[in-house]
């Protein structure tokens, strides 16, 4: 991660304190869906920033972001919070793709390197279809953000609104760096 973007770790750290830190301060104007999403979703950016591109570490950060993408939307259908809850939810899954893909990218790099010794074959096509999901995802988070807090009628005001819009430019930031650095 260091190598295209150096300040990323550093970033990533950044992106997640201040989602969590909006995220408590917002209180129960966030459901306990959406609070344990951004939990988990900062924590996988720490352990991103703090740990790189290792490929068990990417697997399992992806299955934990995908179960709490689950959990982020159970019981919030029908409510006003649902569509922060869904797009919390979407950016755990793209963070989860991200993981698969620098699990994937780290297994084709040991792979790249049994290849030069003859002994097995390459993962490029995955990689591939997993590095157009990423950007294209990153736009669609980036975009639905600005829609969401600037075009559409929000469904709090004041003190919370700012938190939850502070919360979600973190989450978007997050995700472009923790996705496009790796």
């Amino acid at each position: 991660m260091d190598d295209l973007v150096p300040a990323a770790p550093w970033l990533l750290v950044g992106a997640a304190v201040v989602a969590v830190v909006a995220s408590l301060i917002a209180g129960r104007s966030v459901p306990w869906q959406g609070r344990q999403a951004v939990m988990i979703m900062a924590a996988a950016m720490v352990a991103t920033a703090l740990v790189g591109d290792v490929a068990m570490v990417g697997l399992v950060l992806g299955a934990v972001l995908l179960l709490s993408a689950m959990l982020g939307t159970v019981g919030v259908r029908g409510t006003p919070a649902a569509g922060e809850c869904f797009r919390r939810a979407l950016i755990a899954v793209l963070l989860a793709v991200c993981s698969f893909e620098g699990a994937a990218t780290g297994a084709a790099t040991g792979v790249a390197a049994e290849a030069s010794t003859g002994v097995h074959g390459g993962h490029g096509g995955l990689s591939g279809l997993l590095s157009v999901l990423i950007v294209a995802g990153v736009i669609g988070v980036v975009l639905w953000t600005v829609v969401a807090d600037w075009i559409v009628e929000p469904i709090h005001h004041g003190r919370t609104a700012r938190l939850i819009a502070v919360e979600s430019w973190a989450l978007a930031a997050g995700a472009a760096v923790m996705c496009l650095a790796t």
